[in-house]
Formats: C-alpha cells, structure tokens, sequence
C-alpha cells in the first residue's frame, strides 16, 4: 500500500478533470465494499474494497456514492477521489486499476460525522453486484450481551444478522454514539472510566449502506479504579548500548526495583525491529539481559523510539505494518508492555506518523488482550505543547486505548526541576480529563513521569531529595508510572558533567533506582 499522505480533497478545476478517466463497463458479479476500520463518533476510518467475481477481468473501476447530510469524507489513498457536493467519484490509480477474476482491490478514506456511503454504483451498477440499487437492511441482531469488563473496557458479543446481499460491519453503540465497528461478532469497547455504568447497542451494516435496527440493549458497569493502566509500575531506562551497563540482577538486588524500561528497539532496515538497529532480538545481549531480570522475579517494557536513530515509525509504511513489527518484539520476549518513545521530531511532529503509531498500538491491543501500551513524549512546564495534545487529541478520538501517557519534564532550562516535574504532570492530568471526559484520579492514573536523575542534558539538576519528592508525589497521587534516564547513569561522580556512565552530582550508586523502587 502506498503512504498514507492524509491531503484534503482537492476541489479544484484541475482535480475535477480526473472524473473524466476511462471507466470499465457494469459488470454483474463486480461489488464494492465500505467497511469502517474505525469510528470515533465524529469521525472515521474506512476502506473500500472492489472484488471482481465476475466472468472477466476488470482493467480500471470507478466507484460513485453519496454522503448523507452531517458527513465528508476528508482525506483519502490509493484512489483519485473527486467531489462534488455529497456527491463523490474514485477512480484507479495507474497501479491498482487491474482486477482478476477472484481478485480484490481497495482504496481508504478518512471522514467526518457518522454516516456511511448511499447510493454506491461500482462501474455503473450498484455496489452490491450489478442490477437496482439495494434498499433492504440487515436484520436486526440479537443475543448482546457482555463478556467481561475492566476498570477502562468492557467487552461484548452478539447473534450475527442477515442480509439479501451480505452484512459487511457492525457498529457498536456506548450510550447512543458509536464507540467502534466490528467486522465479526464480538468487540470491546476501551477507553473507559472505573466503576461507570454504560449502555450499549450494536447495529448491523450492508455494502449498499443500509443499517438495521438496533440490537437489545446491554448495561454494564466496569470495574472500581482507574483500569490499573500501569500498574504503578517503577521503571527505570536501561540502556545496553552505551554508559557502562551494570548488571540488571545486582541492581535489582541492591533497590528493589523490579520492572527495567529497556532502550531502544530501532529499524534495523525497512519494518524489521532490532535493538539499537543492529543486535537481533535473540541471541544478544538484551536478551540475555531480560532472562537475568526475569530470572530474578523481574520483568521488562522495552521502548521503542528514543531520540536518535531510525525509527519504525517513518519506516513502517501503514499502521498494519508498523503493528507487525511491534508484534514482532511482543512474541519474541511474551510481553505484558510496551513502551512508545516519540519525542524526536521525525514522530513526534508528524502527524501522519503519529496517527500511524496510534493505529498500531489499537491494532495490538486488539490482538494482545491484556497488555499495556505507554507512548512517552516530551512536555513543556506547563503540560504537553501542540504536539502533546494533538497525540492525545487523536489517541481520544481513534480509541487507541493508551494505557498511559509518559512525559520527559526536563531539558526546558528548569531552574526548579521539583516544581516544575509537577506543574508539567498536573497539565498533562488536565488535558487527559478534557480528552477523555476522565475524573482527576482516573487522569493520573494515566500519567506517567520519566524524569532525568542528576544533570539534565541542559545541566538542569534533579537531586536525589528533588526526585524523592517527585516519587512522592507521583505515589500519593496514583500516578501510573515513574521511570528516569538512566540506570546507567545512576552512580555518582560529583563535577563528572553529563556523563553516559553516571549522574555528574554526588550520590550513592542506584540511589535514584532506590527512591523509585519505592513508588
């Protein structure tokens, strides 16, 4: 698939001029599929999908449809798409417009509102196969009922609907919006607050757009507590890359820490995740590393990204493919989280990387029951900049499920690293409470902190009484998780600078993983 580049529709003249590309003739048995991949009530993602079971291979297609009052489709891929009012024309791309007998092709579109497509032709006949436009909704489905629930999701199944053509998706409701699409009869709905009663409705969809009526209605209320998102988990960075790395299993035994944040899983070429790049994901070091600590009772959360190198994220081309190389890392080790690390400005300021990343980390919650997703960013003192709050705007509406977001409160020239750790993470809980609609404790239940023990690279200094107070606070506020840069770092060399092997101030070795431990 080609990448997503998320441009607005053009509306000019010059674009209105594709409408006029050649076109295959009707064809009876060629059908054209709208099936959303994700709804956040006001708006989505979706795909549509031509499939030629006809007698004879298609050279090009074109599909025309409508948008009902309220919705627009905003951007699209892999199709030349035209506008006119509701009115919509795609068309081929040069690569894609060949459709064997058997075959499928596909374009996606992103779109505002809630609405579906109406009044779908596919090469002049209707999208359902050829002949009259289809006008018969699905039957209703029955049997809703809830399979289980959490602090922040609950998850449900259904009796599968009917349709004289065929039903392409089901849109479940949470208190009368639909929260996400299935294409099966099952979902779960995340996002959600402790010990909250919600209500929901599943609706069945066809290819021609028609929906059924709503399903019997289920009222479910989740578990006490803020979904446990991190589990309040310490974690402090280990790097194997740099800094003298100590043995994981003697500063385990020395401070109680028992979670390590292992830096950095990187593209080692392509979509193919490696440690730094280059060491494979068995057979190395890290590896024999995460055996030790596991060894030792402890476990792990890599972290993907940091602030050099070559990411996954620009390199794996859609979120299907980026979420592949998360999986990858996920079955090698049996993860229970993973850690998004996206402050350089190859992620972090671009939209349609971050939009990528979030995809992905929904896609492996999908896949993982269970595990916790972290992405960490950097923050200014008063909470996240544009950025920060765009990650988390979009996190909110694609329903991506993070289960905490982690800022880095330093490198702002702090002359009062305390103060300002806290002032940071309190405007980050605000902004998570706007986004989400969250109370106070389920918003810092979802924030985490990784500070920078010692010298900051702008020799911002976070003394071990400074980061003492940091945990403290972090620990009476139930905040999700607490880490800092680095392990590695965590040993003193009073006057040393900003050192990869230790902090430049004077301390006892892992006393900063000693203070964490105790979150």
């Amino acid at each position: 698939m080609k990448l997503r580049l998320g441009a607005l529709l053009c509306l000019s003249a010059l674009a209105l001029t594709s409408v006029t590309s050649p076109t295959a003739s009707a064809a009876d048995g060629v059908t054209a599929t709208f099936t959303k991949t994700g709804d956040w009530g006001t708006g989505f993602e979706a795909r549509f999908t031509v499939a030629n079971n006809g007698a004879s291979a298609l050279s090009s297609w074109r599909i025309e449809f409508d948008m009902p009052s309220g919705s627009a489709i905003t951007s699209h891929w892999d199709a030349d798409l035209t506008r006119s009012g509701d009115h919509y024309v795609a068309v081929n791309k040069g690569w894609n417009g060949a459709v064997p007998v058997g075959g499928q092709v596909g374009f996606g579109v992103l779109g505002t509102g809630s609405g579906s497509p109406v009044n779908c032709k596919v090469n002049g006949g209707s999208c359902t196969g050829g002949g009259g436009g289809d006008t018969t909704p699905p039957s209703t489905p029955t049997g809703l009922a809830s399979t289980g629930a959490t602090a922040n999701s609950v998850s449900l199944t259904w009796n599968a609907s009917s349709d004289n053509v065929g039903v392409t998706g089901y849109d479940v409701y949470r208190d009368g919006s639909v929260a996400t699409t299935s294409t099966g009869t099952s979902a779960t709905v995340g996002g959600l607050s402790g010990s909250t009663a919600y209500t929901f409705t599943v609706k069945a969809r066809d290819a021609a757009g028609n929906t059924s009526g709503a399903s019997n209605q289920v009222s479910v209320t989740t578990k006490p507590g803020g979904g446990d998102p991190g589990s309040g988990t310490a974690a402090p960075y280990l790097y194997l890359g740099w800094g003298n790395p100590p043995s994981p299993a003697a500063v385990m035994r020395e401070t109680g820490v028992k979670w390590f944040t292992m830096a950095f899983i990187l593209s080692s070429g392509g979509c193919n995740p490696a440690w730094d790049g280059s060491r494979p994901l068995s057979g190395s070091a890290d590896a024999a590393a995460i055996a030790e600590i596991r060894a030792n009772g402890g476990d792990i959360v890599p972290s993907f990204g940091g602030w050099s190198g070559n990411k996954l994220g620009p390199n794996c081309l859609t979120p299907e493919a980026l979420a592949g190389a998360y999986q990858q890392v996920i079955s090698a080790y049996g993860l229970k989280a993973i850690d998004i690390d996206i402050e350089n400005s190859d992620e972090f300021e671009n939209e349609t990387v971050q939009d990528r990343i979030l995809t992905a980390l929904k896609i492996v919650k999908q896949n993982n029951p269970g595990i916790k997703t972290i992405v960490t960013f950097g923050t200014t003192t008063s909470g996240p900049n544009y950025y920060g709050g765009r990650l988390i705007e979009r996190a909110a509406a694609l329903n991506a499920n993070i289960d905490v977001f982690t800022i880095m409160p330093f490198d702002f020239g702090s002359s009062n690293i305390q103060n300002d750790t806290i002032a940071a993470a309190t405007g980050l809980k605000n902004k998570l409470k706007t986004a989400f609609g969250w109370s106070d404790s389920v918003a810092f239940a979802h924030v985490g902190i990784s500070g920078m023990n010692g010298l900051s690279d702008q020799q911002e200094l976070t003394s071990v009484e400074a980061w003492t107070a940091i945990r403290d606070w972090s620990k009476s506020n139930g905040l999700g998780r607490l880490a800092f840069w680095s392990v590695n770092r965590d040993r003193g060399c009073p006057g040393g600078g900003v050192n990869a092997s230790c902090s430049g101030i004077s301390q006892s070795d892992w006393e900063f993983s000693r203070i964490t431990a105790g979150f």
